[in-house]
């Protein structure tokens, strides 16, 4: 799980160009929305993509983003149960 959460850290650095943060940055249970990273709605859609395109889950609702975003390891731990790649 520790590897998938770094790699997770990683990749979405890379996706939303967070050009200035570190995988260390990002607490793996910190709110990615709000306070922690401060994400917005253009960010989500760029973690849905990034969840389809690297392990296969399709979200059926757009508004799932909002539970399953709550943080690096909620999302870990929804990829870990539901991957397809």
């Amino acid at each position: 799980m520790d590897e998938l959460i770094l790699k997770l850290k990683r990749e979405i650095i890379d996706v939303l160009n967070l050009e200035e943060v570190s995988p260390e940055d990002i607490a793996t249970d910190a709110p990615l929305f709000g306070e922690g990273l401060g994400l917005d709605s253009i960010d989500a859609l760029e973690l849905i993509v990034l969840m389809e395109k690297n392990y296969g889950i399709k979200l059926k609702d757009p508004t799932q983003g909002r539970d399953l975003f709550k943080s690096i390891r909620v999302m870990a731990e929804y990829i870990r149960e539901n991957r397809t790649k």
